[in-house]
């Protein structure tokens, strides 16, 4: 069954971190196997039922727009909001004009198995308005670690410590009215956006996840989800979607 809600994946980013590709592709074009990245979260979100998306561009537009489309090869109906200058990682939805329900915007860097009609469920009951997909990481420090008082006198010492934390994946749910929130005369951060929520106590959620997930912003990560997707190609692309096209 089709979804009528609308889903954005920004999309215009530069790549630093993942340079030497990203000189000449845009992240969201690197390959992943045989696919790009953007291709798969595509294939991902008709497999879901969700017919609308919007690709925000910016870095190498006409490159992102050339490949992709207008969605036909993918069953979808894709069109563009293209930055003529950066606007930042949430900047780009000030150019969606009115929205009549749950928007559903997800980075267009992210290698995930998340269920997206579940998260947009799941946000529609919670109410609130913003619910970020979220997951666990544990991360070990790789040296001894000093903690010292304001004359650097040394007060404990920890070896190796190891901590969990709680990330963002770069997939989002927001209600209509989060374009109250985004100005329109320039760049505008994610973290800026969640600083002005959390400070006028409106509800944010997050969606715990414990599913496969990588962000494939730097080199090491993109390696890892180029092996990981060679793996469990099955898990992300379920064999019904390898027919598209």
């Amino acid at each position: 069954m089709n979804r009528t809600e609308r889903v954005v994946i920004l999309a215009g980013g530069k790549g630093h971190r993942l340079r030497p590709f990203t000189w000449v592709l845009p992240k969201p074009l690197v390959p992943i196997g045989e696919l790009s990245i953007l291709e798969i979260v595509i294939r991902q979100l008709h497999y879901f039922g969700f017919t609308r998306i919007t690709l925000a561009v910016g870095y190498r537009a006409d490159l992102v727009m050339a490949v992709m489309g207008d969605g036909h090869r993918f069953h979808v109906e894709i069109d563009y909001s293209i930055e003529e200058k950066p606007l930042g990682t949430i900047g780009p939805l000030s150019r969606l004009g009115k929205l009549e329900e749950t928007v559903l915007v997800i980075n267009g860097d992210t290698l995930t198995d998340l269920n997206y009609v579940d998260f947009l469920e799941y946000h529609k009951k919670q109410g609130g308005i913003a619910t970020i997909a979220a997951t666990r990481r544990h991360t070990t420090v790789d040296f001894g670690t000093l903690t010292c008082d304001e004359n650097y006198r040394v007060i404990s010492f920890s070896e190796k410590p190891s901590f969990d934390y709680i990330v963002s994946m770069g997939v989002y749910a927001f209600s209509p009215d989060i374009l109250n929130w985004i100005p329109q005369d320039g760049p505008f951060w994610f973290d800026n956006l969640m600083e002005n929520l959390l400070k006028a106590g409106e509800p944010v959620h997050t969606y715990p996840f414990l599913g496969r997930w990588l962000d494939i912003g730097r080199l090491e990560d993109y390696e890892k989800a180029v092996e990981e997707f060679d793996q469990n190609r099955s898990v992300y692309l379920p064999d019904l979607l390898l027919e598209t096209g």
